[in-house]
């Protein structure tokens, strides 16, 4: 666990309350965890059991090659991951309606 923590930069105590389930991890948090095992948050959220991550958003967070913009202004890491959750709010209510 110490291991763990000292790698994603937290408190062992920190990622001990997120594996119990007394703390929430971030968005961020959840999405370098994902990283550090090589897996998607939609596996540790039991949201698919695929746990291979796709050319999504980690690689895309991490890519010096790739830079998504708006308004030619460089698009953080923060506003990607909302961009994402925006996008699968969209979806859920088109599938509901369909």
């Amino acid at each position: 666990m110490q291991e763990t923590a000292d790698r994603l930069g937290i408190a062992k105590s920190t990622y001990a309350g997120y594996e119990s389930g007394y703390r929430e991890p971030s968005l961020q948090a959840l999405l370098q965890i994902g990283d550090l095992f090589d897996t998607t948050v939609d596996y540790m959220l039991n949201r698919t059991d695929d746990n291979q991550p796709k050319l999504e958003l980690t690689e895309l967070l991490h890519s010096k090659d790739m830079v998504l913009s708006l308004d030619e202004i460089p698009l953080t890491a923060e506003e990607i991951c909302d961009f994402i959750a925006f996008t699968r709010v969209k979806r859920d209510i088109k599938t509901s309606l369909d």
